[in-house]
């Protein structure tokens, strides 16, 4: 009955921390909420696990008690690795992904003054996006009118998507159609 208590308990822990606590706070802790709630969720599959290990041995299958024990072993090491391969892909500068990028570009490309887009490389780093970005604007236009375009880039990327920690943006003439 113990058991069966823990295993509720737990599952209530990471429904709470997944859902309420990871909303309020996602953009300020969320890798480590994420990583607390698999943990929770470790904790409750190793106890239902153990739950069937003990009730098979109690029943007469004491090969249960053992196949449950290597089953746990198992998913630990799952859950670890899983940890593990995200937190090394942050350390690493990883790109955030074409399906982000395009969303980006597609942003860049309709703020006033935008003639294309030359580089975008984007990554992360911890939880937060840095973006490296050359832009192409009109070559007729003054060295201030082009530099105020950029400005304008930067700060509404950094406002639209808040994930971005800085945008570093080089500006290009753009190449005259002829």
């Amino acid at each position: 009955m113990a058991a069966q208590v823990g295993i509720f308990a737990l599952r209530f822990l990471i429904t709470y921390i997944i859902t309420v606590v990871g909303f309020i706070l996602l953009h300020i802790l969320q890798n480590q909420f994420m990583t607390d709630a698999w943990h929770h969720r470790s904790d409750a599959f190793s106890s239902v696990g153990s739950l069937i290990g003990i009730g098979g041995a109690m029943l007469g299958f004491p090969v249960l008690d053992a196949v449950a024990s290597v089953v746990i072993c198992l998913f630990i090491l799952k859950v670890a690795f899983d940890i593990l391969l995200d937190a090394v892909k942050k350390i690493l500068d990883t790109s955030c992904g074409e399906a982000y990028e395009k969303e980006l570009s597609e942003y860049i490309l309709n703020q006033n003054g935008i003639c294309g887009i030359d580089v975008l490389h984007t990554r992360m780093f911890g939880n937060k996006v840095y973006v490296d970005l050359e832009i192409s604007v009109d070559a007729n236009k003054t060295f201030r009118e082009a530099h105020a375009i950029a400005e304008s880039v930067h700060s509404n990327v950094e406002k639209d998507f808040p994930d971005t920690k800085h945008i570093m943006i080089h500006v290009n003439p753009a190449e005259q159609l002829q």
